[in-house]
């Protein structure tokens, strides 16, 4: 994911919020207990691992039983070590006492329990990267120690390819077109890092490769299905089974869940939104502009998808009073570079969420030459008395601003293909008229409605007129 393309903006839950399901997840809760029964007669390895004659107790004091009991305490252990919940006070010794950090669990803010969380999120992620222990196993040589040059692994793609795969979830969760739940079929999310995107029909050696990679993802969303990043559907083992066998159920195969299924939490949504900020991706939330002026506001919602557009202009409009935001946002929609016409759309949705309260601010710019025209329309969808009528070349001017912003935020939309054969219909002179209005996007709204214009005389007439436009202002 490139650090320059900017990500639709994700809607968080409050930190208050996001700390309390930190503090709620099964591997920070355990490695909080731990770090709490940990004392003098705990003992530890050189690298700080708890002794293996410790690992039932530890697992008795998680109430955790069964065969895996043991492993589950070791992985909390690691985890309160790494994020300071626990330090090692004598390595010779092997003893530990509580670290620092512990005390921010009840002391500290919310910010300071999700700092933690982050860190045992970044040990997650980095033992998710490592190769299983059948893998590692496979590999020692006669002494006993792991040859790396055995395996077909390596640490810098297993981290690159985990991340690409976070970021591609990341931002289906987030797009307004995504899916309504979050949820993502682990196929769909295997070929999204694996599938070109001009490929048709994939081979059968990229099928192979997204098996693969299925099968990686689904060993990696169990483990990081405990630290809260994600609620994940494991593979039915059913589909695993080898076809030959008698005792093989029948599989529907048909049924996409039965491949896997995985949506981040809200809590995965902070997590990974912070690893992509600390990437240098730029990965806005709703909310970021609320404090800032109406000029960030306006440029800042101008590639947001509707929802989070309106979103962002709700909170922004809550801190402030009605008039004064109203008047804010008008000086900040004016201007003439290209980002202008797309300002005033997000002025104009802005205002749509205010009451007639702010009537005096749309009426001290009826007379603007940029702003006029959209305060007319807002005082007459509201049945305001006595609105002026508009200008000829207010008009002219306003419907080359609007198809302007509308191709800015849309691009060649099929709705704006519509609003040109509306107008183009409604308006047998227009393109006569339209190339003499002095807009500086007028040249390019005219070449766009000839592009999008299905009857090719009126096409052709977008086309001259649009010369004529370049041709009497060729800066």
């Amino acid at each position: 994911m490139s650090a320059s393309s900017p990500l639709p903006p994700v809607r968080l839950r409050s930190e208050a919020e996001l700390a309390r399901d930190a503090l709620g997840t099964p591997l920070l809760s355990r490695a909080v207990r731990l770090a709490r029964w940990a004392g003098p007669a705990t003992r530890v390895e050189a690298d700080g691992e708890l002794v293996e004659e410790q690992l039932p107790q530890a697992a008795r004091e998680l109430e955790l039983s069964g065969e895996d009991a043991a492993a589950y305490a070791g992985e909390a252990w690691r985890i309160a070590l790494e994020v300071g919940l626990v330090d090692v006070v004598d390595e010779e010794e092997g003893t530990v006492a509580a670290g620092d950090d512990l005390r921010l669990i009840t002391a500290g803010g919310p910010h300071d329990v999700l700092t933690l969380w982050l860190g045992a999120l970044d040990a997650v992620l980095a033992d998710a990267g490592v190769p299983d222990l059948e893998d590692l196993v496979d590999a020692m040589d006669d002494g006993g120690a792991v040859d790396l040059s055995r395996l077909d692994w390596n640490p810098a793609a297993e981290t690159e390819f985990l991340d690409g795969v976070l970021g591609n979830l990341y931002l289906l969760t987030v797009s307004e077109d995504g899916p309504r739940d979050g949820t993502v079929p682990l196929p769909a999310l295997a070929a999204s890092m694996i599938v070109p995107d001009d490929m048709g029909e994939p081979t059968n050696d990229i099928l192979e490769q997204v098996s693969d990679a299925m099968m990686r993802l689904d060993d990696q969303f169990r483990l990081l299905e405990p630290v809260g990043l994600v609620e994940y559907q494991p593979v039915d083992e059913a589909l695993m089974a080898d076809a030959d066998e008698e005792s093989a159920a029948p599989v529907d195969e048909t049924d996409v869940s039965r491949y896997g299924m995985v949506r981040l939490t809200p809590l995965g949504l902070y997590g990974v939104r912070a690893r992509l900020l600390e990437a240098g991706a730029s990965a806005p939330a709703v909310g970021d502009l609320a404090d800032k002026g109406a000029d960030a506001l306006l440029d800042g919602t101008s590639a947001f998808p509707p929802g989070a557009a309106r979103a962002e202009t709700e909170q922004w409009l809550a801190r402030r009073e009605p008039l004064a935001a109203a008047r804010e946002l008008l000086a900040a929609a004016r201007g003439s570079d290209p980002g202008a016409p797309l300002r005033r759309l997000r002025c104009q949705q802005a205002l749509s969420l205010l009451g007639a309260e702010v009537e005096p601010a749309l009426r001290e710019v009826l007379d603007d030459a940029e702003l006029g025209g959209l305060a007319r329309v807002w005082l007459a969808e509201r049945g305001a008395a006595d609105v002026p009528a508009p200008p000829q070349e207010m008009v002219f001017w306003l419907t080359i601003d609007t198809l302007a912003a509308q191709l800015a935020a849309e691009g060649n939309s099929e709705e704006l293909q519509a609003l040109v054969e509306g107008l183009a219909r409604q308006h047998s002179g227009f393109f006569a008229a339209a190339w003499r209005v002095e807009h500086p996007a007028t040249p390019d709204v005219l070449e766009a409605m000839g592009r999008l214009h299905p009857d090719k005389k009126v096409a052709k007439e977008a086309r001259k007129a649009a010369f004529k436009a370049r041709s009497q202002h060729p800066g």
